[in-house]
């Protein structure tokens, strides 16, 4: 047996060791913040014994380590319910030919911003209504469709300004109940209702309000502001967590860079 011989391998060898560190980054991204990145964790160390047993020939272990595997396929779809199905839903509603290309997902080949979304606008308009304590949830769509959040509210084809956004979420205005939906620089919904999260980790100080914001970023890739009724604070939520920052400055250029 050729010690050295690991290190002969070819085109199609080098592309799987990427794909596999690819599938392994999304799916460490889906975890990520719950509390399934433990389990996650565990999975990975107790793969990685399995295979070092079988390396060293150690048949009763890798045996043992073995049959856990096997059968904790089935544990796994338990429970990672909800992380699979937003990982599906995310690759099934995913539309390569639209301007987000393939190569955008990769976020090293990347080279420069460039959304279609008014970020400053929707920050101006965010600011505005926090201090004057204007409640407001807008979400914005990336690559996972909100279709099914949408039909629950008003369908609506407006662009995207921050004399929009104010009059929408204006005390007053029928339309300020429930969460907006941005695609692209287009209001597309109003008065939508939300998911509301389960997780027992948001703090109690925030509401509803907030917990449909983490609900929806939990079941897809969009990203939401929020901006308090109480103390007019602006929350962003992205993948089921708070995203803290400092300044609206930092917050504009978190925006883009998660929007490129």
């Amino acid at each position: 047996m050729d010690f050295f011989g690991f290190l002969n391998f070819g085109l199609l060898d080098f592309i799987e060791i990427i794909l596999v560190a690819v599938l392994l980054y999304y799916v460490y991204k889906l975890v990520k913040g719950t509390a399934a990145i433990n389990i996650f964790i565990g999975i990975v160390i107790i793969f990685v014994i399995w295979q070092i047993t079988k390396a060293l020939d150690m048949k009763v272990l890798s045996t043992i380590f073995g049959a856990f595997i096997d059968v904790g396929i089935l544990a796994l779809f338990i429970v990672f319910q909800q992380e699979i199905r937003k990982f599906l839903l995310m690759i099934g509603s995913t539309n390569f030919a639209t301007k987000r290309s393939f190569v955008k997902h990769f976020k090293f080949l990347k080279q420069e911003i460039n959304t279609d979304t008014d970020v400053e606008a929707i920050l101006e308009a965010c600011t505005k209504m926090s201090a004057t304590k204007t409640g407001a949830i807008i979400v914005i769509e990336r690559n996972n469709s909100l279709e099914f959040v949408k039909d629950s509210g008003d369908t609506m084809g407006m662009d995207v300004n921050v004399p929009t956004l104010e009059t929408i979420f204006f005390k007053n205005s029928p339309l300020h109940d429930g969460a907006i939906i941005i695609e692209g620089n287009r209001v597309t919904a109003t008065r939508v209702i939300l998911p509301v999260s389960k997780s027992t980790i948001i703090p109690q100080r925030f509401g509803l309000r907030h917990r449909a914001a983490v609900g929806i970023t939990e079941k897809t890739d969009a990203l939401v502001l929020v901006v308090s009724e109480e103390t007019g604070q602006v929350s962003y939520i992205r993948d089921g967590e708070f995203v803290f920052y400092k300044g609206i400055e930092v917050l504009q250029e978190m925006l883009e860079n998660d929007l490129s």
